[in-house]
């Protein structure tokens, strides 16, 4: 079947609720001068943090999860056996297995849910949400689930200046199910991986290749290491790409958008891929301030606070850009549905 046909006769699937959850201890710039060599200042300027939430010991990324989730469905009127598939993203789940989503679908009293887990990094909840909208669109999940975590606290070094101040701890869960008609609820997406930029953002140690031992916690293996220059440029090229494409093939330009919903990994990287796109501040999402880059929970954070500023209006034109470690790159296109 020609991939056209084949795209006309899918359901279309539309977000019907948002909800995220941030743990309640904050860490600003300010208690960070007390842990590393740095500064409020210089974090501000170069990066737009002023604070971050971080988990208390013995809160994990599971439990954040199950929080933004519980918070969705009460706000969606869904019952917990309602939901027949869950999608957690994460580069911290709680251990290697079983599967943060078993955790979750356990905590909800989720019966009837199937689920799994994805690692895309930054760009895990935008490739869990268009997972999450092809079992739909494919008319064997009514409603779905996806979920972005991380408590990115518990693999940072504070003894490394430049990547200790760029994280926090959140979670953001959404609900996806059939929508009305083609033309309200996501559009279309378009995701990428270039696997040569995986040294620029990775964490060495725990996999197979470095199993857990004294020489690599010596080695301080067990955590992020980045080069921020070439994920800088990276990313401002690699977004700007994608909306440009996705808009076009879809019979868009820039200025049909309602809202732009960017990865939060740093302030001027969202600033260069706004330039780059032609669009003022009243376009583009920004809540880094308050919570850091939480990895696979930016985006439906994002989409929290957007909803609660009035920032998205059924019918909006909205898009969802991401670029993160591997490198993995998405972007999602989409007629805000509620």
């Amino acid at each position: 079947m020609p991939a056209e046909e084949h795209r006309s006769r899918r359901i279309p699937a539309k977000i019907t609720g948002v909800s995220g959850y941030a743990p309640p201890r904050v860490m600003t710039n300010h208690d960070l001068e007390k842990l590393v060599d740095t500064s409020d200042e210089w974090i501000r300027t170069r990066t737009g943090i002023r604070e971050r939430h971080v988990v208390e010991d013995g809160v994990a990324t599971s439990h954040l999860a199950t929080e933004a989730a519980r918070r969705v469905l009460d706000q969606t009127g869904t019952a917990p056996e309602e939901i027949e598939l869950i999608v957690v993203a994460s580069v911290t789940p709680d251990m290697m297995f079983p599967a943060t989503a078993c955790l979750v679908q356990e905590r909800l009293g989720a019966k009837r849910a199937w689920g799994f887990d994805l690692s895309a990094a930054c760009s895990g909840f935008v490739y869990a949400l268009t997972v999450g909208a092809q079992f739909v669109g494919a008319g064997s999940h009514r409603k779905a689930l996806v979920i972005g975590s991380d408590v990115m606290t518990s693999i940072l070094d504070y003894k490394d200046r430049a990547t200790c101040v760029l994280f926090g701890d959140g979670a953001g869960a959404a609900i996806v199910e059939p929508a009305g008609d083609a033309g309200e609820g996501i559009l279309d997406f378009t995701h990428d991986v270039d696997g040569s930029g995986g040294p620029c953002l990775y964490m060495p140690g725990g996999g197979s290749l470095h199993p857990p031992s004294h020489e690599t916690v010596e080695k301080r293996m067990h955590y992020v290491h980045q080069d921020g220059g070439q994920v800088f440029k990276y990313a401002v090229r690699r977004m700007a790409e994608l909306a440009h494409g996705l808009l076009a093939r879809n019979g868009f330009s820039t200025q049909d958008l309602a809202l732009v919903v960017p990865h939060q990994a740093n302030l001027r990287i969202i600033r260069a891929t706004q330039e780059r796109l032609g669009l003022d501040d009243s376009k583009v999402m920004v809540n880094i301030d308050r919570y850091g880059n939480t990895t696979a929970a930016t985006i439906p954070l994002c989409l929290c606070d957007a909803v609660t500023q009035g920032r998205l209006h059924r019918g909006d034109l909205v898009m969802l850009l991401s670029v993160g470690a591997g490198y993995t790159s998405g972007a999602v296109l989409l007629r805000w549905a509620y």
